[in-house]
C-alpha cells in the first residue's frame, strides 16, 4: 500500500477547506465570485471522503500512481473497461485515508491547541512576574 496519493489529496484538503480561507480575503473574494455550480461543489466537497475520492482521481490521472499497486494489473478480459474500473477502485481505497486522517489530524490539534495555549499563558505570566519584580527592586 502507498499512503503517497492519500497524503497528497490530505494536503490539498487541508490547503483548501482549512488554511487558505484564513490566509486574507482573496480567497474568499474569489470563493464569494464563483459561479453556483462550482461555489456548490466547494461546499459540498468539504467532506473529506467525498473529496478524498475525487481527488485520489484526478491525483491518479496525473501522477499515474496508486494506493493499491495491485490495481495497476487489472485481468486481461476486463478489456478496455480495467483502466477505469481499477482507476474507481483506488479512488475509493485512497477516500477513506483521507478521512481517518482528516480526523487523526483533528483529535490531535485540539489538545495540541490547549498545550500552545496554556505554554503562550506560562511564558506571559513568567515575563509579568519578572518585570514587576524588577519594579518592586527600583
Amino acid at each position: 500500500m502507498d499512503f503517497t496519493l492519500a497524503l497528497i489529496g490530505l494536503s490539498t484538503y487541508i490547503l483548501l477547506w482549512e488554511k487558505l480561507p484564513e490566509w486574507g480575503t482573496w480567497f474568499n473574494w474569489f470563493l464569494a465570485r464563483l459561479p453556483a455550480p462550482l461555489a456548490y461543489l466547494y461546499e459540498a466537497w468539504r467532506c473529506p471522503y467525498c473529496f478524498g475520492f475525487w481527488v485520489a482521481l484526478a491525483l491518479h490521472g496525473i501522477t499515474g500512481l496508486y494506493t493499491l499497486p495491485a490495481l495497476a494489473n487489472m485481468p486481461d478480459y476486463m478489456g478496455i473497461t480495467a483502466q477505469p474500473l481499477a482507476w474507481f477502485l483506488d479512488a475509493l481505497a485512497t477516500a477513506p485515508l483521507i478521512l481517518v486522517g482528516k480526523l487523526a489530524i483533528d483529535a490531535i490539534a485540539a489538545p495540541a491547541i490547549k498545550g500552545h495555549t496554556m505554554k503562550v499563558e506560562f511564558k506571559k505570566s513568567m515575563q509579568k512576574s519578572q518585570t514587576d519584580s524588577q519594579a518592586v527592586k527600583a
